[in-house]
C-alpha cells in the first residue's frame, strides 16, 4: 500500500484537489492521508461544498495544528505528498524553512528526506518573489507543477482540463496516470 499525504492550501483551485482525490480513492494500493489547512477550509465553503467533500476520499484527515500528528515525522515513510492547490504563501514559507502547521511540516519532511514532494500552484500572476520562492523549492528537489491544463487532449469539459492536471501529478509519484499522451 502507498501512502500519499495530500495537502489542500487556501488557493483558489479546489475542484483540482477533488479530482486528484477521487482518482487517488479510486486506486486499491493507495492509502490517501489529508491535511486541510485553514484557508482551505475557507475556499472549500467558497468553491465546494465544504471540508466533508474532500475529507470523503481520504484514509486519514489530520488537524493541520497538530504538529505530532504522523506526517510531520521522517519516520512515517509515505511514497509522496503533493500540495493541491499550492498558494503562493504555502509555497513561500516552504521555500523559506517555515514549518508553522502540519501541512507545512509534512512538506518540509518530504524535502528532508528526499521523498517526491509535488506543489500545484494555482496563483497568478507570479511576483518575482513568488518565482524566487518556487525556484528554491525546485533545488530543494519539490516539482513545481503549475495548475495549467495542456490543450493537445482536446479537452471538452472542466473535467478533461482538471484530468490533464490529475495525470502530470500521478506521473510524478510514479503512479500509473491513464489519459492521453502527447504523440508528436
Amino acid at each position: 500500500m502507498k501512502r500519499i499525504v495530500v495537502g489542500v492550501s487556501g488557493a483558489s483551485g479546489m475542484p483540482y484537489a477533488r479530482h486528484l482525490l477521487e482518482e487517488l480513492a479510486a486506486r486499491k494500493d493507495v492509502e490517501v492521508h489529508l491535511v486541510l489547512s485553514e484557508g482551505a477550509r475557507r475556499v472549500l465553503m467558497r468553491e465546494g461544498r465544504g471540508p466533508a467533500e474532500l475529507e470523503a476520499y481520504a484514509a486519514a484527515r489530520y488537524d493541520p495544528a497538530d504538529l505530532g500528528a504522523a506526517p510531520a515525522s521522517g519516520s512515517f515513510p509515505t511514497a509522496g505528498m503533493v500540495i493541491v492547490p499550492a498558494s503562493a504563501t504555502t509555497a513561500g514559507k516552504l521555500a523559506a524553512g517555515i514549518a508553522d502547521n502540519l501541512l507545512l511540516r509534512a512538506a518540509y519532511v518530504h524535502l528532508k528526506e528526499r521523498r517526491p514532494l509535488v506543489v500545484v500552484l494555482r496563483e497568478t500572476p507570479l511576483p518575482a518573489v513568488t518565482l524566487e520562492a518556487l525556484l528554491k523549492l525546485a533545488h530543494a528537489g519539490a516539482v513545481v507543477l503549475p495548475a495549467s491544463p495542456g490543450f493537445y487532449h482536446d479537452p471538452r469539459t472542466i473535467d478533461d482540463l482538471l484530468a490533464f492536471v490529475t495525470q502530470r501529478v500521478l506521473d510524478h509519484l510514479g503512479l500509473e496516470a491513464p489519459g492521453p499522451r502527447w504523440e508528436g
